[in-house]
């Protein structure tokens, strides 16, 4: 592949923005350039107030390799990859502030930062052959940065145990421990993805940027910080006029016709 290929396309669809990884030949390694043309990608995106819903996909057999260990190992300078680190975190955490819910669509492998792409998603949906794995102990480098958002999806121990083993677990194995919601064969993958966004998208704009905002934000609050914030922020939902059109319409028992369609 030249190297003059966009390492990431867009595509939009009735509301859904999905983004896709094109290295396959390097797995969709989260390169420099793989990184930057992702950051690019996520700040259109948070001004785009036509998307609904974003699915993060890839090409190839694998769904993303974690980051470019050769391109790490040509670089051997503490400031490189202190650039390198803050680099893909603040990808992750672009993901997490963008407005609206964010899906990873995964393939074959999802490995290291790969795995932590796919932690730092809203939601994900698996491939039946899909499998996970923060690989980096097997190396000698215990992947700190993947375990922020590992262990913000799954519990304590089973975080410590993916990260202190490097071994992998398969889809139905992330499913259960959390780190995806569904699991598809793998010939059914885009139409169970087909459902959940078709689901997210029938719903109102203003709830779906007001409840992402809000569920993110409040993680790190104390209890009662969090549901005096809650309250604040179902207390100015309640204002929007979707919420009068959807209460109307539930009493109504008809479909609800959103204002921002």
């Amino acid at each position: 592949m030249s190297n003059d290929t966009p390492p990431l396309h867009r595509h939009d669809d009735s509301g859904v923005a999905t983004l896709t990884l094109s290295r396959p030949s390097r797995f969709n390694a989260l390169s420099e350039e793989m990184l930057g043309a992702l950051a690019d990608e996520l700040e259109r995106l948070a001004s785009d107030e036509q998307v609904r819903c974003v699915v993060l996909a890839a090409e190839g057999r694998a769904f993303c390799a974690g980051h470019d260990l050769k391109q790490m190992r040509a670089n051997p300078d503490k400031a490189y990859y202190q650039q390198l680190f803050a680099r893909c975190g603040a990808v992750m955490q672009a993901i997490v502030a963008l407005p609206v819910p964010v899906i990873a669509r995964v393939q074959g492998l999802a490995t290291a930062a790969g795995c932590q792409l796919v932690a730092s998603c809203d939601l994900a949906v698996a491939a039946r052959s899909a499998r996970f794995a923060v690989s980096g102990i097997n190396t000698g480098l215990f992947c700190s940065t993947p375990a922020v958002a590992l262990s913000r999806n799954v519990s304590r121990k089973r975080a410590m145990e993916l990260l202190f083993t490097g071994e992998f677990i398969d889809a139905e194995q992330a499913r259960d421990w959390g780190l995806v919601n569904r699991v598809a064969d793998d010939e059914a993958l885009d139409r169970v993805l087909d459902e959940l966004t078709s689901s997210i998208c029938a719903k109102s704009a203003v709830a779906l940027r007001t409840g992402k905002a809000m569920f993110h934000r409040q993680l790190a609050m104390p209890l009662d910080e969090a549901y005096a914030y809650a309250g604040e922020v179902m207390a100015c939902n309640m204002l929007a006029e979707d919420v009068a059109e959807g209460i109307d319409a539930f009493i109504d028992k008809r479909r609800p016709v959103w204002r921002d369609r």
